[in-house]
């Protein structure tokens, strides 16, 4: 069974080592997730602590974990840090889950889970970007649809070419139709 936990400053610190560890195993295994080899564990590190850290210190940044028997087997990011005309939406980022862990309902339970802290937060309109053709078919399966693709987008982690990404984004109509009785 899947345990999903969103973080907060303190459990973050704590589990700095075990997010670096999903985010450098991913990456060895060729996930397009902005980091080409050769890629760390102490490249992983810096990245929550410099680009992830300061975002849930301040509240503009949901990081949630998956755990199974005790040990953090994915990730996911829920950017808040929009424009003022954008308080209605939020980005999807990093939906990471460990390569031996894939297939097994990890990513669905994270985007179930952070679809509810969108929610909550009053966001009804998410997006998100990705490279691999297995996300998304992942990301459809859930109700994301394809607005549209940008060639060269981004260096494959390991191969020396450029790939597209695809953009995708979701109404979650529930909070769509909330934010609009709350305004009238």
């Amino acid at each position: 069974m899947t345990e999903i936990q969103a973080l907060d400053p303190i459990t973050f610190a704590a589990n700095l080592d075990a997010l670096a560890a999903v985010l450098h195993a991913c990456v060895a295994d060729g996930a397009h997730v902005n980091f080409v080899q050769p890629f760390t564990i102490d490249d992983a590190r810096a990245f929550w602590l410099s680009k992830v850290a300061p975002g849930v210190s301040s509240g503009k940044r949901i990081v949630l974990t998956a755990t199974r028997d005790g040990a953090i087997v994915g990730t996911v990011q829920l950017d808040l840090d929009t424009p003022p005309n954008q308080r209605h939406r939020a980005e999807i980022a990093k939906l990471l889950v460990r390569p031996e862990f894939r297939g097994a309902g990890v990513a669905r339970d994270l985007m179930a889970a952070i679809e509810g802290h969108a929610i909550v937060a009053g966001r009804w309109l998410l997006t998100l970007d990705t490279a691999s053709a297995a996300a998304e078919r992942l990301y459809a399966s859930l109700g994301f649809e394809r607005a549209g693709a940008i060639p060269a987008y981004s260096r494959d982690p390991i191969a020396d070419r450029f790939d597209p990404a695809v953009i995708m984004f979701k109404i979650l109509t529930d909070a769509r139709r909330r934010a609009a009785e709350s305004r009238t």
